[in-house]
């Protein structure tokens, strides 16, 4: 279906968080969807990805998740300085307010009149990690966590992050993508990863392919678009059943 592309400048305790919204034209209420972007912010590339679901029939809100540290609408380029830059910011964020941004979005999402208010999440990166944060909202129903970063290193935000801690907390249902040949989740962080997921008992599905880090990244030489074309399957089966179902 078409969609319709806005920006809304969302209140948090941190300061206003620009958040592009992605709607389908449809008279008819959709679920939400809570996308997270890698350290670059709101690129391209994120822009096409978030376009394919609100496309697939979903309100997708794509918050800037460095909002407090960079001027609206930056972009950071996908190069050594942009992702130096980045890498800077997600280690100098308070987790608390990376779940703060989770929560702003998620009322976002369930105050429009456009929602039906059934959430999902989705990232790619640090995105997957936030994605697996906001897993532990309770209005979040179904979550995918795309070969995301700094979970087994409980390395997110300035003080580090507890996300494996908290994995009981999650109430919805998750889906994991790795890829194999990723150097920032080796085998032994993906094995960290599957043992908390297995010792909290919850509802997920595995996924390891074969593939590098940033695959679903439709711009550069390690981008894989037939194995993204399975995630982005996947991903829709998941929100189909979990969000309207």
């Amino acid at each position: 279906m078409t969609i319709t592309e806005s920006q809304v400048e969302v209140a948090t305790p941190s300061g206003p968080m620009r958040t592009y919204l992605l709607r389908p034209t449809s008279s008819r209420r959709h679920p939400g969807l809570i996308f997270f972007s890698e350290i670059f912010q709101r690129t391209a590339p994120i822009g096409r990805m978030a376009a394919y679901f609100a496309g697939h029939g979903y309100l997708v809100a794509v918050p800037e998740i460095f909002h407090e540290l960079e001027p609206a609408g930056t972009v950071l380029p996908y190069d050594k300085a942009g992702t130096e830059r980045g890498n800077a910011h997600k280690q100098g964020k308070p987790i608390e307010a990376f779940d703060a941004d989770i929560a702003a979005t998620a009322a976002l999402l369930m105050g429009d009149t456009g929602c039906t208010g059934r959430l999902g999440a989705f990232g790619v990166c640090v995105g997957g990690h936030l994605a697996f944060r906001a897993a532990l909202h309770p209005a979040v129903s179904s979550t995918v966590c795309a070969y995301a970063t700094d979970l087994h290193k409980a390395s997110l935000g300035a003080r580090g992050s507890d996300s494996l801690q908290r994995t009981r907390e999650i109430r919805g249902e998750l889906a994991m993508v790795w890829g194999r040949q990723d150097p920032h989740v080796p085998y032994e962080g993906r094995v960290a990863i599957h043992q908390a997921l297995e010792e909290a008992g919850v509802s997920y599905s595995w996924h390891e392919l074969n593939a590098q880090h940033a695959f679903m990244r439709d711009e550069g030489h390690r981008y894989d678009p037939e194995l993204s074309a399975l995630v982005n399957r996947l991903s829709l089966d998941l929100f189909a059943r979990t969000l309207y179902g």
